[in-house]
């Protein structure tokens, strides 16, 4: 079994108004050194074993349905679970 974690962002030539508006908020609260604030999605996978290319799987994945792939970008780790 494998738990995949899965991490995506706005590009970073992409405009983040919420990012702005916690950027913004943060301020107001006296957090004033805080810059450019981004705000990403954060998602965990537990995938079966399979025949299946694992990362090749989380690749498609990714670029079908998790990711919108003109505007974001997306990473990800693998790590495979042993049962005890």
């Amino acid at each position: 079994m494998y738990k995949v974690k899965v991490f995506i962002t706005l590009r970073e030539n992409v405009l983040d108004p919420q990012g702005t508006a916690v950027e913004s908020a943060l301020h107001s609260m006296a957090f004033e050194a805080v810059r450019d604030v981004r705000i990403g999605k954060y998602m965990e996978l537990t995938i079966e074993k399979t025949d299946q290319n694992i990362d090749e799987a989380v690749k498609e994945m990714c670029e079908r349905l998790l990711a919108n792939t003109v505007i974001e970008d997306y990473r990800y780790d693998i790590e495979e679970v042993v049962a005890l």
